[in-house]
C-alpha cells in the first residue's frame, strides 16, 4: 500500500520540482553592510501615489516565506532590514559592481575594497529586490533577474515566486543567533 501511494505521489514531487526554473540574476553590495548582525525585516511600503510597480502580494509572500525560512522576524517596529523591490515593464540601464562573491568577501570583509562600477542592461521584464539597513539608511544588497529569452510575467504568480526566489537563493545570510538556536534545538530533540 505504501508502495502504491508513493507511486502516486511521483507526479505531483516531480511537477513541483520542475515548476521552478533558476533565471540569471545578478547582484551586488556594500562594503558596509553588516550581514551576520540583522535579526529583523519588513516590506517597503511606498507612500503617496500608489506606485503597482512596487506592490504585488505574491512577491511579497515570497519574500517574506524567504526570510523566515532564514530566521528573520517580521517586525514593523524598527526592523533591521527594509526589503523593497521594484518590477520593471522596460528596459533599463541599471548600475551596477563587478565585485568579489559575497561569501568570499564576508570572510575578511575590507571596508576599503574597491568599487569597479559597470553599466548593466535590462530587458524588459525585470525584477528588483534591494535590501536597506535601516539604522545605516542605505542600501546594502539588490538582486535583479530578468529572463534570457524574454520578460518576467508580472502577471503570472508563478513566475513572479520563481523570479523571487531565484534572486534570494544569491542572499544566503542566516538571522543573527538562527544557526544557534536550530543546533541547540536539535540538541534537545536528540536528549
Amino acid at each position: 500500500m505504501k508502495k502504491l501511494y508513493l507511486i502516486a505521489l511521483l507526479p505531483f514531487l516531480l511537477g513541483a520540482c520542475l515548476g521552478y526554473k533558476e533565471l540569471p540574476v545578478e547582484y551586488d553590495y556594500s562594503y558596509k553592510g553588516n550581514f551576520k548582525k540583522y535579526k529583523t525585516f519588513d516590506i517597503m511600503r511606498p507612500m503617496g501615489l500608489n506606485d503597482t510597480t512596487m506592490v504585488n502580494e505574491a512577491v511579497e509572500k515570497s519574500i517574506v516565506s524567504r526570510m523566515k525560512f532564514l530566521g528573520y522576524k517580521q517586525s514593523e517596529t524598527r526592523p533591521h532590514l527594509i526589503i523593497g523591490f521594484k518590477m520593471y515593464t522596460d528596459s533599463l540601464r541599471f548600475n551596477g559592481y563587478d565585485q568579489p562573491e559575497i561569501e568570499e568577501w564576508i570572510k575578511g570583509q575590507k571596508e576599503d575594497e574597491k568599487y569597479d562600477a559597470r553599466k548593466i542592461n535590462l530587458r524588459t521584464g525585470t525584477l528588483l529586490i534591494q535590501f536597506f539597513d535601516r539604522r545605516q539608511n542605505r542600501s546594502i544588497w539588490q538582486g535583479y533577474a530578468t529572463t534570457l529569452y524574454g520578460s518576467i510575467n508580472f502577471n503570472n504568480e508563478r513566475h513572479l515566486r520563481n523570479a523571487v526566489i531565484s534572486i534570494l537563493d544569491k542572499y544566503r545570510f542566516m538571522a543573527e543567533g538562527f544557526a544557534e538556536g536550530q543546533v541547540a534545538a536539535q540538541a534537545d530533540d536528540l536528549d
